[in-house]
């Protein structure tokens, strides 16, 4: 695939998304978009892919909501400290830490247009943010002193892939948070640590409200798998 250049996908991500306010993050601005099946369908043209993967950068997504929530909350979690928010989408969660004033940030995700919504989000609400395209999950966990992870849990093989990622962060001191609504492949053995209800939208959830959880993975914490369960609603939507 032939990577489209920065400028045309920073283009590509204003075209198609507004700036719009997040209800649960006063005074922030992101790049989101309201119709998920056809910017899916315009991203795959603009891509040159048949099977182009979902969106995830125009959509503020229950998860990453619950751990801006939690960080707005208990803002020392961040503050002054090495952060690393992974499978960042629209770099919602990097941008919360940044603004509370945590001593780096790195936004990491695979998907191209993400580094254009974030490169754009970033800007709009005036913080410093590094972004990564790597996939990180092949190298060993960075040495930072916090791990982001909002809404990762929605398909088995990367649930997998991150959780046993996540946990070894966790056993190098790292500390882990995961947002989570219920994703059905959640891994099992994490810590409770709060759970919010959030706003977001009937194009990506079952309800324009639902509860997103906040757990942390403990440093010596047992074995966690991922849950089996139901399949999380956002694989419904395809194409048209």
């Amino acid at each position: 695939m032939a990577i489209p250049s920065p400028a045309s996908r920073r283009a590509f991500v204003r075209r198609h998304t507004r700036l719009q306010d997040v209800a649960e993050v006063p005074g922030m601005r992101l790049h989101l978009a309201d119709d998920v099946s056809a910017l899916w369908r315009r991203t795959g043209e603009f891509l040159g892919l048949a099977d182009p993967p979902l969106p995830y950068w125009a959509f503020a997504w229950s998860g990453g909501l619950g751990i801006a929530r939690y960080l707005l909350d208990h803002p020392a979690a961040v503050e002054g400290r090495s952060v690393v928010d992974v499978g960042t989408g629209s770099g919602l969660c990097a941008i919360v830490a940044a603004r509370l004033g945590a001593a780096s940030v790195q936004a990491v995700d695979v998907d191209p247009l993400a580094a254009a919504a974030v490169e754009l989000n970033v800007r709009e609400n005036r913080v410093r943010v590094g972004f990564s395209g790597r996939d990180l999950l092949d190298e060993p966990p960075p040495d930072r002193e916090v791990l982001l992870a909002g809404d990762v849990s929605y398909e088995g093989p990367m649930a997998e892939r991150m959780t046993a990622w996540l946990r070894a962060a966790a056993a190098n001191g790292t500390r882990v948070l995961i947002g989570d609504p219920g994703r059905a492949y959640l891994p099992d053995g994490l810590e409770r640590l709060a759970t919010y209800q959030v706003r977001t939208s009937r194009e990506i959830e079952e309800a324009e409200s639902t509860a997103a959880t906040v757990y942390a993975i403990n440093r010596f914490s047992p074995d966690t798998h991922p849950t089996r369960g139901r399949q999380d609603p956002r694989l419904n939507h395809r194409p048209s």
